[in-house]
């Protein structure tokens, strides 16, 4: 099979359509390269007088779209529609025209491949998003589709100096966070090594310079020592019988400086690691070979991984082995079959049967096509074009980290994996009552990523338990459901603790002692509202899925009727309740946990006069009694309760104010640090420029009550350049 990679045409060099019917009549029939050269004629008139911003005619472009192709053998049809496939989108030409001349087939080719781009949005990640979606959608009926759309970029790249700087660099970055990517999951391994170096190249001229003239400067000593190691395994195969092909692997320059990057290595260490492939028969001989090299070079522990017994997602299979080779260096063994490295230079595009084209039994296209239809399920349950983005560039590189536990066991954790992950994974309790961690000895927060090699030691306390913040970083669904698990289970007990306080109150109102409740009573109202026990009662109390007030009355139907009156505390609402002794009132610590809210509209610290309202599923959000929402709720008097703070909280509470200051170099830290005098955190800020002389900014901020808020006022006040500062409602 020739490379996927053809020899890129020297400068004032074009690749002809004569060149190219000629590399096609390899291995097609007469006929298709006719229909490939009445394509290319349909084309050049669709293109007439169209010039590329390198300045050659844009027709030369399709051409090397279906070259490229070409050298993966790609059928007919695929073919045809790499020479057409910016027809429908650079001319008048429509897809029913495509379609009389070439077939349906070759115009939906056409259409999917034209449909990923044209279209406008308002922002560019939307527009990205929106195009990927589209990209996923003509993918899943057709995956050549995007094997054109691969190749199409690959050749824009492949002439990208023509663009501005500006332009390349966007490129270039999309292209290494996505469409690389893509090769590489479709298992196009030629493709997606070039469209990374190429990318990187664009977007870091200067670093893609330093690296070629390191890794020339090397070559000499290099070649020597590669082709006396590629001896020694080839010798060590045919003493035991064993005839395979050993060939040594050059790594690209985009690999180099990705391992530099992500490893925090020199270029020495990265350079110092030589790579070399063994190709036998049969899957047999592939373990065959592994023992024979292990044999010749000691392996290094913890890095062999089996992709024969367990193949990866799109159908890659070899045996990875490093060993401590001669003269000090590190050896990497890829072993793998003829076939297996037929699939591992093509991936998908190997298996596309161009004669049949059926795929319906090739695994390949099945895993191919499963990968595209999940991916299209996350992007209907994804939120916004940023959400569906990250799930996008998450699935895109599914690379595996192995960290050590201080044991020196070894975890093996999914890419971008957090020490939250690591805990889970070592144990439910670990995870459940950690505080904090030590990542190469050194201490780390909860969120920080583990990367390849890390021993990580997890700290641990008796009262700590998981935070829902927790579930914004955790990327194993292991951990996830462990926290998700115990938030409910906490959930239940606190809401069963606040309804159990509820219906205190509410018994107190109606002039009942709660201790005086009899058993029967209680198992008789259970009974009658199907729950199992007092807790479930209690808890849908708390959750405000049942008033409080109802409740008590069915415990004690014979009770005379409170005067307190729903009508009393309905006029409470929108004036401050002068009777506020004439009830009990639910004191409020801020310490009650997940069933007790603080509205974020009024942001409602201690010392403010504050109001209660029950809602369903979450039980009580706290309000101001001035808060602008609180009319809102005026048709639902009943599920508004009586609270008052705690004497002497010491939590803090966060609260919204508004700066408006003069456009002065250092306000912003001049701020900050009075926030800070105050002993007071910040957690975030947001600006507004009005006008170039005055900029509105408005913080969030840890508060312990009005007072301690006050304090924070009158400090920031004081600073010169502050015009006016209010607390943010609303």
């Amino acid at each position: 099979m020739p490379s996927a990679v053809a020899a890129t045409p020297s400068p004032g060099q074009r690749f002809q359509i004569s060149d190219l019917c000629a590399v096609l009549e390899t291995y097609l029939d007469p006929k298709d390269v006719a229909d490939v050269y009445r394509a290319y004629l349909f084309g050049a008139e669709a293109h007439e007088g169209q010039i590329r911003v390198s300045g050659e005619p844009y027709i030369y472009h399709p051409i090397e779209v279906a070259r490229i192709l070409a050298g993966m053998h790609l059928d007919a049809k695929s073919i045809t529609a790499a020479i057409l496939h910016d027809v429908i989108e650079d001319t008048p030409t429509v897809k029913e025209r495509i379609a009389e001349e070439f077939g349906e087939d070759i115009a939906a080719l056409v259409d999917g491949v034209s449909k990923i781009t044209r279209i406008e949005f308002q922002s560019q990640e939307e527009a990205q998003a929106e195009n990927f979606r589209k990209m996923l959608l003509a993918m899943a009926s057709d995956i050549r589709v995007i094997l054109i759309k691969l190749a199409d970029r690959l050749h824009n790249m492949r002439t990208i100096s023509a663009l501005n700087p500006d332009r390349r660099r966007a490129i270039a970055r999309e292209t290494i966070d996505i469409y690389a990517p893509i090769a590489n999951r479709l298992g196009v391994r030629q493709w997606a090594m070039e469209l990374g170096d190429l990318a990187f190249a664009a977007m870091h001229p200067m670093r893609h310079r330093i690296i070629a003239e390191a890794v020339r400067k090397r070559l000499g000593n290099r070649k020597a020592i590669v082709e006396k190691i590629r001896t020694a395994i080839l010798n060590q195969l045919e003493r035991e019988g064993l005839p395979a092909e050993v060939v040594g692997r050059e790594k690209t320059l985009y690999s180099i400086y990705a391992k530099m990057e992500q490893k925090h290595l020199s270029f020495d260490q990265v350079y110092d690691i030589y790579g070399f492939r063994v190709v036998v028969d049969k899957a047999d001989n592939c373990y065959r070979a592994l023992g024979m090299i292990h044999n010749l070079y000691k392996p290094i522990p913890g890095r062999f991984k089996d992709y024969i017994a367990i193949p990866k997602a799109n159908g890659y299979q070899s045996l990875h082995t490093v060993v401590f080779g001669p003269f000090g260096v590190s050896i990497e063994v890829q072993i793998r079959t003829s076939e297996m490295n037929r699939v591992a230079e093509a991936g998908v595009a190997s298996h596309w049967l161009y004669k049949s084209g059926d795929t319906a039994a090739d695994p390949m296209q099945q895993r191919a096509l499963q990968w595209l239809k999940d991916l299209l399920e996350t992007q209907q349950k994804a939120g916004n074009p940023s959400e569906f983005l990250e799930h996008l560039k998450v699935d895109l590189f599914p690379d595996e980290v192995y960290v050590f536990t201080p044991n020196g066991e070894i975890k093996k954790l999914p890419r971008e994996a957090t020490v939250i992950d690591f805990a889970y994974d070592v144990h439910t309790d670990v995870g459940n009552r950690c505080i904090g961690a030590k990542v190469n000895h050194q201490l780390v927060p909860l969120r920080t990523t583990l990367r390849n090699g890390d021993h990580v030691e997890i700290i641990t306390a008796e009262w700590s338990h998981p935070n829902p913040a927790w579930l914004t970083y955790v990327v194993t669904s292991k951990a996830r459901a462990h926290i998700r698990s115990f938030l409910k289970n906490q959930k239940l007990n606190e809401s069963a603790k606040l309804g159990g306080r509820l219906l205190e109150q509410a018994l107190k109102d109606l002039g009942t002692d709660p201790s005086q409740l009899t058993e029967k009573s209680r198992q008789s109202l259970l009974k009658s509202l199907k729950l199992l026990n007092w807790d479930q009662l209690l808890g849908e109390i708390g959750l405000g899925n049942r008033l409080a007030a109802v409740v008590a009355r069915q415990l004690v139907p014979e009770a005379p009727k409170v005067e307190t009156g729903e009508e009393h505390r309905f006029f409470g609402l929108f004036k401050r309740r002068p009777a506020r002794d004439k009830a009990p009132t639910l004191a409020i610590r801020g310490t009650e946990g997940v069933v007790v809210t603080y509205a974020r509209c009024c942001r409602p610290i201690p010392g403010d006069p504050i109001l209660g309202f029950l809602s369903a599923g979450r039980g009580i959000v706290v309000h101001t009694e001035d808060c602008p929402n609180v009319a809102k709720f005026r048709k639902h008097p009943e599920q508004w309760i009586d609270v008052q703070w705690e004497k002497d909280i010491q939590t803090v509470f966060p609260v919204s104010i508004r700066v408006e200051v003069k456009n002065q170099r250092g306000v912003l830290a001049a701020i900050a640090a009075a926030i800070a005098e105050q002993g007071a955190n910040i957690d975030t800020v947001t600006f507004d420029d009005r006008d170039g002389q005055y900029t509105t900014m408005d913080f969030t901020l840890e508060a312990r009550g009005r007072g301690h808020l006050a304090q924070i006022m009158r400090r920031i006040r004081a600073i010169e350049s502050v015009v006016r500062i209010n607390r943010k409602k609303g």
